[in-house]
């Protein structure tokens, strides 16, 4: 049995950011990595987060909605109308779908902040924008091995840019694999944190006396 990594106040599980290839050419083969991915993140009782786009990070959203795991999409649009109708994004499989209206580059940012750790699998521009904001902001990276696209091109861009964030990359080409490995960095530096913040202040919040 899969032990939960919860801490001991109330609080979401970990959140699992997956950005990728929202459309081109996918192997099949690919594309049943990302939905073990997707079931594997629910199984363990974390939160999936994407950005409300077809492709790679739906079919993690397939594996997860499955296996009855909670799934947030963080969408480009104002509303509903325009997610459909203006960008085409899916709406099957998600508990909460976060309504940005800042743009499929704009959400990047909310997508990112919103999450614990994130995997990267494929990807063209958009996920190559996606990345230079988790490795800037010093996030928990996941980069699925031999998935194509910028993310098989990682290790040269970090290379290249010469910059210590704090970034923590776990590397993997199976999706079980590589989720254990940022289990572990979650527990070591990220849990302790929050369970630290969580204990010392008011659950309910300070209301405004002014």
């Amino acid at each position: 049995m899969v032990k939960r990594l919860r801490p001991r106040v109330h609080f979401p599980g970990m959140t699992v950011g997956v950005m990728g290839s929202s459309g081109g050419k996918i192997r099949r083969e690919l594309r049943h990595r990302m939905r073990v991915l997707g079931a594997l993140v629910a199984r363990h009782g974390h939160v999936l987060v994407t950005g409300a786009c077809p492709g790679l990070p739906h079919e993690a959203v397939k594996g997860a909605s499955k296996e009855k795991g909670f799934v947030v999409g963080i969408s480009p649009a104002l509303n509903l109308e325009e997610h459909v109708m203006k960008y085409h994004s899916p709406t099957q499989g998600y508990d909460v779908i976060v309504y940005t209206g800042s743009g499929l580059m704009g959400r990047e940012i909310e997508n990112i902040r919103s999450c614990d750790v994130v995997v990267f699998a494929g990807g063209r521009s958009g996920t190559l924008g996606e990345f230079a904001i988790a490795y800037d902001e010093g996030k928990v990276i996941g980069v699925l091995e031999g998935s194509g696209g910028v993310t098989d091109h990682l290790a040269e861009i970090m290379d290249m840019v010469k910059k210590d964030t704090g970034a923590l990359i776990c590397t993997d080409p199976d999706p079980e694999c590589l989720l254990e490995k940022m289990e572990g960095v979650y527990k070591e530096l990220i849990l302790p944190q929050h369970i630290q913040l969580l204990e010392s202040h008011d659950p309910n919040g300070v209301e405004n006396s002014t």
